[in-house]
C-alpha cells in the first residue's frame, strides 16, 4: 500500500481539498509553492496512463475545479499541472500556482510550514472551490 493510499483511506492524516468516488486531492506537504495540491486517484497504479479509461476521462476535469480554486487563492499567473510519479509509486497530478518557470523546479528548495499555515491555505483553496 501506497502512502497515497494510506492518505486516502484516512491512516495518515491529510489537509484534504476535494474528493470524489474517483480521486482524492490534499496539500502537499513539501510544497513547491504555497498552494500546492496533489490530486490522485483512489486506485493505487503506478503509471498515469496505465489508469482505466474512465478516471483518464475525469481526471482533468476533477483537476479543472481545484486548480480555477488554486488560481483565485494566491497571487499567480497560472496553475501548472505536473505528472513526475518517481517517489511514490501511485499515479498523481501536481497543482501548482506560479508566476514564472523557475517556480516549478523540483531541485527548489521545499516550503516549510506549520500546520496553522496549513490549515488556512486549505481553507482558503476550500472557501474558492464553493463561490
Amino acid at each position: 500500500m501506497t502512502i497515497f493510499s494510506k492518505i486516502i483511506k484516512g491512516d495518515i492524516p491529510s489537509y484534504q481539498i476535494a474528493q470524489n468516488e474517483l480521486f482524492y486531492a490534499f496539500l502537499d506537504i513539501a510544497p513547491l509553492q504555497l498552494g500546492h495540491t496533489l490530486v490522485v486517484p483512489k486506485i493505487e497504479i503506478d503509471k498515469i496512463f496505465d489508469l482505466p479509461n474512465n478516471y483518464l476521462q475525469n481526471y482533468l476535469p476533477f483537476c479543472q475545479t481545484i486548480a480555477k480554486a488554486i488560481e483565485k487563492s494566491f497571487d499567480c499567473n497560472r496553475v501548472s499541472m505536473i505528472t513526475v510519479g518517481i517517489d511514490v509509486p501511485h499515479a498523481h497530478i501536481h497543482l501548482i500556482p506560479f508566476k514564472k518557470a523557475s517556480d516549478l523546479y523540483f531541485s527548489n528548495i521545499k516550503l516549510q510550514l506549520t500546520s496553522k499555515e496549513f490549515s488556512e491555505i486549505q481553507e482558503k483553496i476550500i472557501s474558492n472551490l464553493i463561490s
